[in-house]
């Protein structure tokens, strides 16, 4: 095995390692004693269920990882990516044809080996403690909807990239960063309206009451809101939450049907405005730009690995073509990508800090607030005693408890 095996190697083992150790360290941070601050909210015994619910998910977690992990390596160690190139060598001697077939064969194996565990999840555990509401016809329309759109827009975006990096020459890396940044945004502005209602209806909120206060709100802190919309979440799911997508003419706040059944009106106003915090803080912008620098950079290291003889060496490939190449230096990148998530991480959870900070000082709502919160952790079966480091490497928002004693400690 040469250095690029080593260092894909290293990766994948440092990564699996570090999250049954996180998973160890938070099973065993779990506390008997319901934590003061939520005894309002829940029950001993919902407390109870809540932590049967992280043990079950982490031991399943743990197996699953594991089990795909062994997987790897041992497709990876017999040959199995040269295996499935030479066939679609095989197929076709057209270049982008011989692409699709290879990343589709891939994609294909992934998903037939991912689904019984993504159905032992929904229909066992998800069930077990209250959360599915998915029915088997739902589950596979979900599935089948989401092929066809991985298809129509995920194929010709490979292929792009592809003629891209195989006619365009040595600055092709700054053409694909372009074509990105267009088709992000583009993405982005389709999305609420065209992408999402594939999955779910999204239906005006028409509970009057509630409308009333969320707009006037909107017109208080000059957030341009012509609607709100509720999703149907609850066809899938028990589990409730809100959250902002779009820009421009397509901005919208979309609540979980979920959410308004089991929030009062006041609730849910100081969750909205959590969201509404992170568009007046350029939290979103800001995002947008991070990615794209990081997809630049990204770009830009491909096209440095793409003619290395050793990278395709490391998989035991007999030739090089570009296709393979990008998904070995996406497994050979994930090591930059570890770090990496830990730093997003991070800035994430200083810009949720400020999100709550901008809701309570723009509502004047902490018991609301603090309330909401806690009636989410208890539906959502929350983990409220998180080991610190699982929380560092894994969380993107501040533990709930943190959440609580920080929006208590700001002055209104």
């Amino acid at each position: 095995m040469n250095i690029y095996g080593i260092i894909i190697l290293l990766t994948l083992l440092v990564s699996y390692f570090l999250g049954l150790i996180s998973d160890y360290l938070n099973i065993k941070n779990l506390r008997i004693e319901l934590p003061e601050d939520f005894r309002d909210i829940y029950s001993q015994d919902r407390y109870e269920l809540s932590q049967k619910y992280l043990r079950e998910n982490t031991r399943f977690e743990n197996l699953t990882g594991t089990f795909m992990l062994i997987l790897t390596l041992i497709f990876w160690f017999i040959g199995g990516f040269e295996w499935v190139n030479q066939l679609a060598i095989s197929i076709s001697g057209n270049f982008y044809i011989r692409a699709l077939i290879f990343i589709g064969i891939l994609s294909l194996l992934s998903s037939i080996i991912s689904l019984p565990l993504s159905i032992y999840e929904t229909f066992v555990i998800e069930q077990k403690y209250g959360f599915n509401r998915t029915t088997p016809k739902v589950f596979i329309t979900d599935l089948l909807k989401s092929l066809a759109l991985s298809i129509v827009i995920g194929g010709p975006i490979l292929l792009l990239i592809l003629y891209i990096f195989n006619e365009l020459g040595t600055i092709a890396w700054l053409y694909a960063w372009i074509a990105f940044v267009l088709f992000s945004l583009i993405l982005q502005y389709i999305y609420p309206t065209w992408i999402m209602p594939i999955f779910n209806k999204f239906s005006p909120l028409e509970d009057v009451e509630l409308k009333e206060k969320i707009m006037e709100y909107a017109k208080q802190v000059n957030f341009p809101l012509k609607n709100v919309f509720v999703m149907d979440s609850s066809k899938r799911s028990t589990k409730s939450n809100a959250f902002f997508t779009g820009f421009g003419k397509n901005k919208r706040i979309v609540l979980f049907d979920t959410l308004i059944a089991n929030h009062t009106p006041d609730e849910i106003l100081t969750i909205l405005a959590h969201e509404v915090g992170h568009y007046k803080k350029h939290h979103i912008t800001q995002g947008t730009i991070l990615s794209i620098l990081q997809t630049g950079i990204l770009l830009f290291l491909l096209s440095l690995f793409l003619d290395t003889k050793g990278l395709y060496d490391a998989f035991y490939m007999t030739e090089q073509p570009i296709y393979a190449g990008i998904l070995f230096f996406g497994m050979l990148f994930s090591a930059i990508e570890l770090i990496l998530s830990i730093f997003f991480n991070m800035l994430s959870r200083k810009n949720e800090r400020e999100a709550d900070k901008f809701a309570i000082e723009t509502t004047q709502m902490k018991d609301a607030f603090i309330s909401g919160l806690k009636k989410l952790s208890e539906k959502n079966l929350s983990n409220l005693t998180p080991h610190p480091f699982y929380a560092f490497l894994n969380y993107s928002h501040p533990p709930v408890s943190e959440r609580i004693q920080y929006i208590k400690s700001v002055k209104v």
